[in-house]
């Protein structure tokens, strides 16, 4: 989903979601404060009470629809989720990860046909440009799953998905502890803003 559609999209959400007419004061102001989908997205109730005419229980509606919109946007898949090559994992996890504003790291788990198990889960959740996250917790969850592999993935806050010396040093430490476990790390995608890089394309693990 491009970026001008999502835009378009969300100013008649909220005009439906709060019986508001076209013009809406609450919409315009909305819309004028965050004008991203990276701010719409990430905006706080507290930031919302700020508004004239909103108050807790709007704020709480406005945050949950924007969090519905958020998910709407998903591609449907009725269809077993198969990771056969990085684009299908950045696919999976853009629209998720795109705008968030600080750094989570996210774990695709894939049986022997390289199905996914499940849903991804988020391990960690870092600063503005750090996502700390263990070995030992990854392949817990992966052994938790019975996976025979895995697709690790983060986000930069920044938008650029240029691998950092830190993202490439701990690639080759989960390719490490993945080979002693018998677990698979067939690749760590790193997610910007409607980009992304595949570490295993790049050949750095």
């Amino acid at each position: 989903m491009n970026y001008s559609y999502e835009m378009s999209s969300i100013k008649p959400l909220l005009i439906n979601a709060f019986a508001e007419k076209e013009g809406s004061y609450i919409v315009h102001e909305i819309i004028t404060r965050f004008p991203t989908m990276r701010e719409l997205i990430n905006v706080s109730e507290q930031e919302l009470l700020s508004i004239k005419g909103v108050g807790k229980v709007k704020a709480r509606q406005i945050v949950a629809a924007l969090q519905l919109a958020q998910r709407l946007s998903r591609p449907a898949c009725s269809q077993p989720r198969i990771i056969r090559k990085p684009q299908d994992a950045a696919d999976l996890l853009m629209q998720e990860m795109r705008y968030l504003q600080q750094e989570h790291f996210v774990t695709l788990f894939l049986n022997t046909k390289n199905h996914v198990i499940g849903q991804p889960e988020t391990l960690s959740i870092g600063s503005l440009n750090a996502a700390i996250v263990h070995p030992a917790i990854v392949f817990r969850a992966a052994v938790k799953r019975s996976s025979a592999s895995i697709v690790v993935c983060h986000n930069h806050p920044s938008g650029d998905p240029t691998p950092s010396a830190e993202d490439i040093q701990l690639t080759k430490r989960l390719s490490e502890a993945g080979d002693v476990i018998g677990v698979d790390v067939l690749d760590h995608i790193i997610i910007g803003d409607g980009i992304f890089v595949s570490l295993k394309e790049r050949g750095l693990m």
